[in-house]
């Protein structure tokens, strides 16, 4: 499980490796996918060595052990979060739950950047499956895959919009991807804010249980590499 303490870096190498764009050392998600950068050893890695596939003014972000990077980066925020681990079924009824396809991406984005706005993008979907609930022909909840590496896969963009919460739509759709990975012999895991109490009640009602405390780090890149 030590793989998930870098989480970018081993999905970009495994089932992820043609969404990657760097050098065999440093990578990010292609721009559009995600905006997350990892490296193989993050407490030495020169991220400068993306200036090829980054523009200035643009932010990324790191998981895990936050890296010191050169003065022509920018620290901006970070997030500290439970990194939270699944490996049973829970017993919710998952009625109404919808695949949803590239017919349904503008819904998607709407709906996803209503409730969390920055981390989901028009190509996002492209990381794994994603599933829905509707109301009146209108995606109300929504549950999918992101981060993914061999035997692993994230639970993400969890979000239910706000005229809707508390018909456990969202209990629904994560019990889903649970059972979905879990038939495939894959353990699911996801990210949530370590603050967020009644987030994590709800997970460790569905069976997750924390791994361990993680950070999201989110940087700018202010002035090009020096050469």
């Amino acid at each position: 499980m030590t793989i998930l303490d870098n989480p970018v870096w081993h999905a970009l190498q495994t089932v992820h490796r043609t969404l990657a764009q760097g050098t065999p050392t440093v990578q990010r998600y292609k721009p559009g996918v995600l905006q997350l950068m990892g490296a193989e050893h993050p407490e030495a890695a020169s991220y400068n060595e993306l200036h090829d596939w980054l523009t200035v003014g643009e932010k990324m972000y790191t998981v895990g052990d936050v890296p010191v990077l050169p003065k022509n980066w920018q620290f901006v925020r970070q997030v500290d979060c439970l990194q939270m681990m699944c490996e049973v079924k829970a017993e919710v009824p998952q009625t109404g739950i919808v695949k949803l396809q590239d017919t349904h991406l503008a819904d998607m984005l709407t709906l996803v950047n209503l409730v969390q706005p920055g981390f989901f993008y028009e190509q996002t979907p492209l990381l794994g499956e994603y599933f829905g609930i509707f109301q009146s022909g209108k995606l109300v909840a929504m549950a999918g895959e992101r981060m993914r590496m061999n035997g692993y896969t994230e639970v993400s963009a969890v979000v239910t919009h706000p005229e809707f919460t508390g018909r456990g739509y969202a209990q629904q759709l994560v019990a889903h991807v649970v059972t979905k990975n879990l038939d495939a012999g894959v353990l699911p895991f996801l990210h949530v804010t370590a603050t967020n109490e009644r987030a994590v009640k709800v997970y460790e009602k569905l069976g997750f249980k924390t791994r361990r405390k993680i950070a999201f780090t989110q940087f700018e890149l202010i002035a090009p590499a020096e050469k």
